[in-house]
């Protein structure tokens, strides 16, 4: 102890490896490490006391393996002389486990004391109280594992490291008081390798009083809500504000069970109304919180633009086999409803694969979520037996068979079998439903219920969104623009040649780049159809697109087995309603001219193709033509009412031309319209510069 005069602890949060083996890594990310931070602030706020007392000089590094590499070299070169060096990987949550593992036997191997720990070692202590094969390995090469929470015995783990007395296996014998501990301040450094330079995260509370079989919660913090002191979080929140950090992420899996909930948003709202801080957050709520008195109402006027649920299923059976009792169903229109009242997002988490789940049920339930329940955003996952959960301790022990890669344990994989789908059923569900709700039809009707305050927000979580599943990649672990390195892979992968990884890397980003160039065409027609809600135009537009997707549904649900008086009974009516209500919007809106001329065409042209539509001849093509006939109408009622959007879809449809030319050699034919191309280039140049204009300033824009 006495020859250590520096001490280096170099914080890690682990990636995980891809389905080609290369770690997952991005050029910027989206969500800071919580867990980062807090050790950080942990690390520092003995570091003084460790400098005067012991004249040792504690310093820290802090790395993000999704945003950056591990110099796991420049590490080895400082532990060397009175210099020495300490490894934490930090937050191992189980995918990410047979990573941080190959990260701790490098480490190791190059002479650096190494910890672990996270939700997979911890889950797994405090479920089978002991070390299973995969934590005996790394603790056999001298890798110590760290069960629990690091408040209040941080110190003391390096205390030992430093004397030469560590443990193998640090265990917690009680969950610590965090009241008083040190709020998690991340570095700046770190920071800009995020989209979001500005948004901070804070856990001000842990443990869950729910008691869900799958979730890992419980388990590794327990029942008991703990919290840290509200008025620290407030002076780190007014500390920060200087420094350009405006947005939280309340990390805390149910912010509203935290005993301190009042007093930080009164904080919260005391600094945005009366000191005019512009602060912004969001936060993981319950299906109940809605019922506790004054907490959405407080949680709007503190800022929060977006809450996250665990809605996990809208089948009743499905809640009760995983004792998620605390949800009822009856209670999420009227819950979606009370936070969008107070104008915050609604951001539920859907998990599919439950043991009710059939391939029908799923894609049912996925257009309530949408057309009934009318949440904003979803994230949806796959039932998967978490280490540190009920159901993986109940099925280890049962004889299950589970997959024994833990790579594959982050809810975007099977692992199990399921008892009303195969493997192969449960995938096609579970894409369904991403490609479903973030359809262009669904994001379209839920920007036009957004209200001033959170359109902007929920434009960019779509434009985050459809980015990530281009990969395809969950949005919750997925970044900006993809990093691969060659020698950065899985052991036991096969290293490629160099031209043949670099070939190949360039043709995944020449091919993404090219999918995202459509997507940003897109994004720019769903902002045009969006934009502008109290623009009569835009509100005929709008109310035509929301009666045909209702009219498109019910025309989706006769049955065409059945005899043809009952089918035409229901289409008529159908098209009637569709008719009727159009025509009542006409009227009561205030439109003229031209439009008013080109709406009462369309109206007459509807009724026509109604009798059309009800002849034994549409009835023996199936419904698929009704359908066809108002997707067309649609369209052509936005771009008579909306010359934007016609503007953009004429330059899109010239681009799919020029590109069909050249896969098909029409060279000729392409070099003769080169002007054309150079004159539409240009216009889409301007059309898209107004679009990333209001894209990047449009809480301004659309607010004054």
């Amino acid at each position: 102890m006495q020859t250590i005069r520096s001490l280096v602890v170099a914080l890690i949060q682990p990636s995980r490896y891809d389905e080609d083996g290369f770690v997952i890594r991005y050029l910027k990310g989206v969500l800071p490490s919580n867990t980062l931070a807090c050790l950080r602030s942990l690390t520092l706020d003995f570091a003084p006391s460790w400098k005067s007392e012991k004249g040792i000089t504690v310093s820290v590094e802090a790395f993000d393996e999704m945003v950056e590499r591990i110099p796991v070299r420049k590490l080895s070169r400082m532990n060397r002389g009175n210099c020495r060096v300490v490894a934490a990987l930090v937050g191992v949550q189980s995918n990410q486990y047979p990573r941080a593992s190959d990260l701790a036997k490098e480490l190791t191997a190059s002479g650096i004391k190494t910890l672990i720990g996270g939700f997979h070692v911890s889950g797994i202590i405090s479920m089978f109280g002991e070390p299973t094969p995969e934590i005996r390995e790394l603790m056999d090469l001298g890798v110590t594992i760290v069960h629990g929470e690091a408040e209040g015995r941080w110190e003391s783990i390096l205390l030992d490291i430093v004397g030469g007395t560590e443990k193998a296996l640090y265990t917690m014998d009680a969950f610590p008081v965090i009241a008083g501990a040190p709020i998690p301040q991340p570095a700046e450094r770190y920071m800009k390798k995020f989209a979001l330079p500005f948004m901070g995260t804070v856990d001000c509370s842990r443990g869950c009083p729910f008691n869900c079989s799958f979730c890992t919660v419980v388990n590794v913090q327990g029942h008991k809500m703990r919290f840290r002191n509200a008025d620290k979080i407030l002076a780190t929140v007014r500390e920060n504000y200087p420094k350009g950090i405006t947005e939280y992420f309340f990390t805390d899996d149910n912010f509203a069970r935290n005993p301190e909930w009042e007093k930080i948003l009164d904080g919260m709202i005391q600094m945005r109304e009366e000191e005019g801080m512009r602060l912004n957050m969001m936060m993981q709520v319950d299906t109940r919180s809605h019922q506790i008195p004054r907490f959405t109402e407080k949680a709007g006027r503190a800022g929060c633009t977006q809450v996250f649920i665990g809605m996990e299923s809208i089948n009743p059976r499905n809640l009760e086999a995983v004792s998620k009792l605390q949800n009822n169903v009856d209670d999420y229109a009227p819950f979606i409803e009370a936070w969008h009242r107070v104008g915050v997002m609604t951001h539920v988490g859907y998990i599919i694969g439950f043991p009710f789940d059939t391939p029908d049920s799923v894609r049912e339930d996925i257009r309530r979520l949408k057309d009934e329940i009318k949440v904003d955003q979803a994230s949806f996952f796959m039932l998967t037996p978490l280490p540190g959960s009920r159901d993986h301790l109940e099925m280890t022990r049962s004889g299950v068979r589970m997959d024994p890669d833990l790579n594959k344990y982050d809810s975007f994989h099977v692992v199990m079998d399921h008892p009303r789908m195969t493997a192969e059923e449960w995938v096609s569900a579970y894409n369904e439903a991403w490609e479903s709700f973030y359809s262009f039809e669904n994001m379209r009707l839920s920007l036009m219920r957004a209200g001033r305050h959170t359109y902007w927000g929920m434009f960019k979580n779509y434009m985050w969104y459809r980015n990530s599943l281009l990969e395809p990649r969950h949005p919750m672990v997925a970044g900006f623009v993809r990093r691969k390195s060659r020698h950065d892979i899985r052991p036991g992968a096969t290293v490629m040649g160099f031209w043949q990884f670099h070939f190949q890397n360039t043709r995944e980003m020449f091919n993404g780049f090219c999918r995202r160039i459509s997507l940003f065409m897109e994004l720019q027609e769903l902002w045009l159809l969006t934009r502008h809600p109290d623009d009569p135009a835009l509100r005929l537009v709008a109310n035509f697109a929301a009666s045909v997707h209702e009219a498109k549904h019910r025309i989706a649900s006769v049955d065409i087995r059945a005899p043809y008086p009952r089918w035409c009974d229901e289409i008529t009516a159908t098209y009637s309603a569709l008719s009727d209500n159009l025509q009542h919007q006409c009227r009561n809106l205030d439109i003229n001219g031209k439009l008013r001329r080109k709406a009462d065409a369309l109206m007459e042209d509807m009724a026509v193709q109604l009798e059309r539509f009800t002849s034994n001849e549409q009835y023996s093509r199936s419904v698929s033509h009704v359908t066809a006939y108002l997707n067309r109408t649609m369209q052509n009622m936005e771009e008579f009412a909306l010359k934007k959007v016609a503007h953009r879809r004429k330059v899109t449809r010239y681009w799919i031309l020029t590109r069909n030319r050249i896969r098909e050699g029409k060279i000729l034919q392409f070099l003769v319209s080169l002007p054309r191309l150079i004159m539409v280039f240009f216009k889409d140049i301007r059309m898209s510069a107004y679009f990333l204009f209001h894209l990047l300033y449009g809480n301004y824009a659309r607010h004054k």
